[in-house]
């Protein structure tokens, strides 16, 4: 009976998600020093650095830990000698993405997606002696054949609370997917995939989890294929709250997509292409268009001044200093410089707004016109990669400000008080994962401190 009645009152005092409406910009981190720009990111637990690759084939360290950031001269990987292409704003080749294994501060594991003559995931490890440099040699594991030079995606990312590593392929490039390869089961091309890095040891270098949506049966499908019907998914990203995907595909000749996937929904979704652009239908073969088995995109924009012609996905707000902001996805377009944001509630989106006026422009007045990818700090602070060498952290436009220190009531890390952290203490109820007050065990002293603590 007592449960039940607190499972009421956190029901009945729950609050709902902030609306956004902090006025924000991006701020300069660093102006200069970088070629080619085309991802950031922050290994776990890591508030003092981000690592940004250059298309080229290098892995660069940006030093955050006082005011003024620094861009370390020595790369952190450099495999410029490996990579084929990188070398101009147009060539969609080149070091295209890095993850880092959960468990990188024991193990010092890290992941990269490049092109050769192949497309290549690869595994890195951490020097022993200097953790700001790698260790030149790593080792390949997966590779595959790519037809041409365009459409390569390139992202890779763990989903959260998992050691399991998704990254997207496009679908082998020129105009159409002329092969199929986006519809066709048995290629890598065009596809999300899943799988599972091992802590060293030997080829392969990984396990495919036993849930994928195509492992065995009997099947000609690859194991590995999460989802498929994707041209390029060039950025897509993870919620580090929940897990949900939000993918951002380039389009072909008319609309630009962004795809959504609760972290409750099952693998095997087909995204489309090439029977779909959008929800348009292209006319080409391969599947039904919009058809029942197909997933429709949440958002799309046509290729026009007010849309876009080649998405730049982004990343759900999870950071500290803009509490409004939490839950917010933010994205792009590259060719358009346009730029938008919204809120996924109930598998429907919410709350979108244009954001041109925010972010075209910085606090110093420098123009914000290339965004080849969003990145996220050790905080989950959101940062702006402009493909023409600045780096830019989205902040109030009144100034960035610091985030207070943790309150332990605030279970969740999103910066309040409420509901969300209600909820967590009753799933914890009699155990010791939301203990507060430190006497080894989640109960009505810990809800006190919650209760005590709540955000107006």
């Amino acid at each position: 009976m007592r449960k039940t009645l607190i499972a009421a009152l956190a029901l009945a005092i729950s609050s709902s998600a902030f609306a956004g409406t902090t006025a924000i910009k991006p701020k300069l981190v660093l102006a200069s020093g970088l070629t080619y720009p085309t991802f950031l990111t922050a290994a776990p637990g890591d508030e003092t650095r981000l690592f940004v690759i250059e298309k080229r084939g290098l892995i660069r360290i940006i030093d955050i830990s006082t005011a003024t950031p620094t861009l370390l001269t020595t790369a952190f990987l450099n495999i410029d000698a490996l990579v084929t292409g990188g070398a101009s704003v147009s060539d969609e080749q080149g070091l295209l993405g890095m993850a880092f294994d959960p468990d990188y501060t024991n193990n010092g594991q890290f992941y990269v997606y490049y092109t050769t003559t192949l497309n290549i995931v690869a595994r890195y490890t951490r020097s022993a002696t200097n953790p700001n440099v790698a260790n030149a040699t790593g080792v390949i594991m997966m590779s595959w054949a790519d037809p041409y030079t365009n459409h390569n995606g390139g992202m890779l990312a763990f989903r959260p609370g998992t050691r399991d590593l998704y990254f997207g392929t496009g679908d082998g490039g020129s105009a159409n997917d002329p092969a199929g390869n986006a519809q066709n089961l048995s290629s890598r091309l065009g596809k999300m995939h899943r799988i599972t890095p091992t802590v060293g040891g030997v080829s392969p270098y990984y396990t495919i989890p036993a849930n994928n949506p195509f492992m065995g049966g009997g099947t000609t499908a690859d194991d590995t294929i999460w989802s498929y019907g994707l041209r390029n998914p060039w950025r897509w990203s993870f919620d580090r709250d929940n897990g949900d995907i939000y993918i951002g595909d380039v389009g072909q000749n008319a609309v630009e997509e962004i795809d959504y996937e609760a972290v409750t929904a099952a693998g095997g979704r087909n995204y489309g292409w090439r029977c779909t652009e959008g929800t348009s239908c292209t006319g080409l073969s391969g599947c039904t268009c919009n058809g029942a088995t197909l997933t429709a995109p949440v958002r799309t924009h046509t290729h026009s001044a007010a849309g876009g012609y080649c998405i730049t996905g982004g990343y759900v707000y999870r950071g500290c200093a803009m509490p409004d902001m939490q839950g917010i996805y933010f994205y792009a377009d590259y060719s358009s410089n346009n730029s938008w944001s919204f809120r996924m509630v109930g598998g429907a989106v919410t709350e979108f707004v244009t954001r041109n006026t925010e972010l075209q422009t910085a606090i110093g007045g420098q123009a914000v016109n290339q965004i080849a990818s969003f990145g996220e700090d050790g905080n989950g602070e959101l940062y702006i990669v402009d493909h023409g060498g600045g780096i830019y952290k989205i902040v109030p436009a009144s100034g960035e400000v610091t985030c207070p220190e943790p309150n332990p009531a605030d279970l969740n890390g999103d910066g309040v008080v409420n509901g969300s952290d209600m909820t967590i203490i009753l799933s914890c109820w009699g155990a010791p994962c939301a203990d507060i007050n430190g006497d080894g065990t989640t109960d009505g002293q810990d809800m006190t401190v919650v209760l005590s603590s709540w955000t107006p």
